[in-house]
């Protein structure tokens, strides 16, 4: 136990543990199934802003295009779900049983290659975070090591989602087109549209965004993470030191990237759908925008964020339909404006101050308190009785 209350303290860890309990215990505890399914749909995009933590935060640099990996992971996911779906039995009635819907409609009569090794599971999850990474490493490499940063990395990112949109919109027979790959049902058999397969996957998406915000925070707290807190603040220190800082930002990159590919195929196997609403650049600048609400800081303040946000544009859209977009951009400019470094940065320098401050008020009134005077030691009582009183009897009156 000691073992463990020091890891924690080491990796200043305590925050996040009253994070996890949040979400799982009490979160499952006080939500309904729809509510909770709802929240475990608002934690894969948690994974985008806890990589943009790392790369905007700590890198410093900023990609309004992570929106692109989000989809590369989720459309992996929906491959292999959607070759489970597409058995010859079910889909016997199609012109070419064994293919996806879609790519019947669009008159494709065999299983393209690509497609192939997307029905064995283990490839798949492989592929949920190599693709991305792969993509990842590709653009970076080809910025980085160019030194091309700054806000021309940011539109380049940006020009990025645009492309795999247009490609996955207009690619309709392989990808399913503006509709996406939908009907997607079960994991090896396994009914993911049942009550109790959403709580185990909740519980797996949870479990999963501890262990990545853990990794995470051990990078941060390594040579590693001070390398990039440098490399953010004096660039040009860094490279002078003997460091290549395009090796740095393509890592933090890259880690940003399969991050985000494992939020988005847990957003596929909890929604049962992915399509290209998801890849685009307007879900990319909201994924930038659950890490600024938050703090571009904090891990924790990012999850805080994404789920604020979310819950925001929930309530909103529910309470007032054709008002809440413009709500949701009120909320966005007040908060940036207001809070520049996110609830995370006003919890450090406004709630923690105040409580430090009133804590120490508290002590110190405590000390100067004068204390009421001690009472007196009780003098032993005396006798009153003659030692030598004679009794009516003529006996002594002490006693024996």
């Amino acid at each position: 136990m000691n073992a463990l209350k020091a890891w924690i303290s080491r990796y200043q860890l305590a925050s996040l543990v009253l994070l996890t309990v949040l979400l799982a215990v009490v979160l499952p505890l006080t939500l309904d199934i729809f509510r909770l399914n709802l929240v475990g749909k608002y934690l894969t995009y948690a994974f985008v802003a806890i990589g943009l933590v790392m790369l905007w935060g700590y890198g410093g640099v900023l990609s309004l295009g992570q929106g692109v990996f989000f989809g590369l992971g989720g459309y992996a996911m929906a491959m292999f779900l959607k070759l489970e779906a597409s058995d010859p039995e079910t889909t016997k009635i199609q012109s070419t049983p064994g293919i996806p819907d879609f790519m019947d409609w669009n008159q494709i009569t065999e299983l393209p290659a690509f497609w192939v090794p997307f029905k064995s599971l283990p490839f798949t999850l492989a592929a949920v975070i190599v693709v991305p990474t792969l993509l990842a490493w590709i653009v970076s490499f080809a910025m980085f090591k160019r030194r091309v940063g700054g806000v021309y990395f940011a539109i380049i990112t940006q020009a990025v989602a645009l492309i795999l949109t247009v490609l996955i919109i207009g690619q309709q027979g392989y990808t399913g087109g503006v509709n996406g790959m939908t009907d997607l049902k079960t994991v090896l058999g396994w009914d993911t549209r049942t009550d109790t397969a959403k709580y185990i996957l909740y519980y797996v998406c949870v479990g999963m965004l501890v262990l990545s915000m853990v990794v995470c925070r051990w990078i941060q707290t390594s040579k590693l993470g001070t390398l990039l807190l440098a490399m953010r603040d004096k660039e040009d220190r860094v490279r002078f030191s003997g460091y290549d800082v395009a090796d740095f930002r393509i890592f933090v990159f890259c880690l940003a990237a399969a991050l985000s590919g494992i939020g988005g195929a847990l957003f596929t196997l909890q929604v049962g759908f992915m399509s290209p609403s998801f890849v685009g650049i307007v879900p990319s600048i909201e994924m930038v925008i659950y890490a600024a609400v938050g703090g571009r800081m904090s891990l924790v303040g990012a999850v805080y964020g994404t789920l604020l946000v979310n819950a925001g544009k929930t309530f909103f859209s529910e309470s007032f339909p054709d008002l809440w977009l413009f709500l949701m951009a009120g909320l966005f400019i007040g908060v940036v404006m207001a809070f520049p470094m996110g609830l995370a940065g006003v919890w450090e320098s406004k709630v923690v101050p105040w409580w430090r401050g009133r804590q120490s008020a508290l002590r110190e009134a405590s000390a100067a308190r004068p204390q009421p005077p001690s009472p007196p030691p009780h003098a032993p009582m005396k006798s009153t009785a003659p030692t030598d009183a004679k009794l009516p009897d003529g006996t002594s009156g002490q006693s024996v």
